[in-house]
This record gives structure tokens, sequence and C-alpha cells, in this order.
């Protein structure tokens, strides 16, 4: 288990990481997601003890990463898939720290075997591809078989097979009862491996809680309507509170009120509709919503053709 209790992390003037209080259970994929600039990195690195919180504390099974008498046997890392001496080949780089840990070598071998780098264990990490990189960090976090498991953009340069290949090698490993906390930006991959959400912003924490119950929220099922002109329907459902995108110019996605008020507006207002469905939400679309308060970095986005 992961526990922050009060962690707060200071750069001079600026908060990176604001009075964080989580627990991070064991036998589940928990999704640390949040914006550019959120903290999650800092967050990470106080929990690994890279960094030295200006208030509070980040534990590992109740102790700080610093005290942990096994470290490797007891938390596997992957922060930076490129930070390994380029000089070295992937069986040396694991070897080295197979004995920092009094692990066999035999071991090694079975890494390399489960993140398919066998053929090319001799092979120098510097001329690695970014995803035979990510695959050598994930060999290296899982060297001591450890309890807990924290993973930053493991996807990253990772081809389809592979990202399939570590969707199923976190799950599989939360099901042993292991703590797997893993941060990262594409939300329709979150959807599809976590079982519980982190969100942070500005390092302060907007949500903590099962995936099930995000998506379960009425105020990101979006319904579709479809109708030739659509316009006093907008200024009915506007009036009421409701959020709408007009992707088409027959075509409405309705945030804030469920289908039927949709349809009883319609009806009302005599818009005749060619379609009215409900569009179930994305982890994409919630992610958008929780965290539009807290961006730190925007862009500047054209609607219909001009400059916003």
């Amino acid at each position: 288990m992961i526990t922050l209790r009060g962690l707060t992390k200071r750069y001079g003037k600026t908060l990176a990481v604001d009075d964080l209080d989580l627990r991070i259970h064991p036998g589940r994929v928990t999704g640390f997601l949040g914006p550019n600039g959120a903290g999650k990195t800092t967050t990470l690195r106080m929990v690994l003890g890279l960094d030295r919180p200006t208030a509070g504390q980040a534990l590992i099974n109740g102790r700080p990463y610093r005290e942990l008498r096994s470290p490797l046997h007891t938390v596997g890392a992957v922060l930076d898939a490129k930070a390994v001496h380029p000089g070295r080949s992937a069986r040396s780089h694991l070897l080295a720290l197979a004995r920092t840990h009094h692990i066999p070598a035999r071991r090694v071998e079975e890494v390399l075997e489960t993140v398919g780098l066998t053929e090319v264990a001799r092979r120098r990490a510097g001329g690695f591809s970014l995803g035979m990189s990510q695959r050598l960090g994930i060999a290296s976090a899982l060297l001591g078989d450890p309890e807990v498991l924290i993973l930053d953009e493991p996807v990253n340069g990772l081809d389809p097979d592979g990202v399939r290949w570590i969707r199923d090698l976190m799950r599989s490993l939360a099901e042993e009862g292991r703590t797997v906390f893993v941060s990262s930006h594409l939300m329709s991959e979150m959807q599809l491996t976590a079982d519980h959400l982190v969100v942070i912003g500005r390092g302060r924490l907007i949500t903590d809680a099962p995936l099930s119950e995000v998506l379960d929220d009425k105020a990101w099922t979006a319904v579709k309507v479809r109708a030739a002109h659509p316009e006093d329907l907008i200024d009915a459902l506007t009036a009421e509170g409701a959020q709408v995108e007009r992707p088409t110019a027959s075509e409405l996605l309705i945030t804030g009120v469920d289908v039927e008020r949709v349809g009883e507006l319609a009806h009302r207002t005599g818009v005749a509709l060619s379609e009215l469905s409900t569009r179930d939400a994305s982890l994409e679309q919630a992610y958008h919503e929780l965290t539009s308060d807290s961006l730190q970095y925007q862009s500047t986005q054209a609607t219909n053709g001009s400059p916003a």
C-alpha cells in the first residue's frame, strides 16, 4: 500500500503538491491522472525518496522509501525509461541491479523473458527504441518481485501489441494482490486498465474514486440529437443550464440534462428530431470536465474556423 499524509512540496513560491491525503490500495490498478504541471511526477518522486517533501509523508507499506531494508523487493518503479547506462546491455543492466539485492541471475533471465527482450538481451541499451527501453524499465521494476509497482507513462513508445501486453501485465499483477499505481495521459487506455482513479490538478486532489463511479456520473453522459433546424431547441436547452456542443449543423451533443428532458423540450419547441440517443460517458470526457479548471497550460482553439 502507498499512503500519502498531507504530502506537500514547494519549489520557492511554486506549490507543486498541496496537502495530498491518499491511500493506494493493493489488489487493483490505480490510475494517476492530471494535466501537465499537476504535480504527478513530483508526487511519485517523493514516494520514491527522490524528492524531500516540504511537509507531510509518503509511505510504502507504512515506511518511507529510505527506510526500506530491501527496496527492490518492496517497490519496483519506472519514472524514466531511458535512465539506463547506454553502454550496458539489457542483461548487464539487470545483473548489476540484481547484485545489489542478492537476486540470483536466473531471475534476470525470467524478467527478460517476461518483457520479451530475451533475443536482444546482449544489445546495448543505448541503441534501444523507446518501446524497448520501456520493456527494460519494466523488467527492472519486476526484478525483485515487489509488492508495489509505480509506473509513469508505461505505454509511451509501445506498439499496439505492446500496449495490450502492459495492460494485461498490470491487471495480472493487481489480481495477485499487488499495489499498482500508474500515471498516464492516455485516457482510453486508462479506461480499459484502471479499477480506481486518482485525479489531481495544480497539486490538489480532485477525485479519488472507482472508475465505475466516475463514469456513472450522469453529468458525463451525453445526449445525441440530429435535427435539420435545432436552433430553438438549443435556446431551450441553454436556458435550462445544459451544455450544448454542435459538431455539425444538424448534430448536437448535450450534457447536463437527461434524454427524456431533451425529448420534452424538442416537442415543446416544435423541433423535429431525426435522432435522439444517449452516448455513454468516456473517461476522456469525464477527465476533461473534472480538470477544466485546473489546466496550467491551455491552447487557443479555433471554433467554426475563427480564432477563439
